[in-house]
């Protein structure tokens, strides 16, 4: 994965804590914490936007939608 350089202004405490971070050891890296952050922080808004889609969804449509595919899918198999 290629990676590219930012600058970023940041909260001095929320640098503290990164720092504290880096120094116990749990990230290599003031960089590190930041990209794990960033990821996890679109991987939740990801999450939550398929949430949002999927509560739109009708089940009872959705499953006449399944039921239909299923019984076209079986009426195809062959008799043994």
């Amino acid at each position: 994965m290629s990676t590219a350089k930012i600058a970023i202004s940041i909260d001095h405490s929320l640098l503290e804590r990164i720092d504290y971070l880096v120094r116990k050891k749990i990230f290599p890296n003031r960089s590190k914490v930041i990209q794990e952050a960033v990821k996890e922080k679109i991987e939740k808004l990801d999450k939550r936007r398929l949430a949002v889609e999927c509560a739109k969804l009708d089940p009872e449509f959705e499953q006449a939608l399944a039921d239909e595919g299923l019984k076209g899918d079986i009426e195809s198999w062959p008799k043994y």
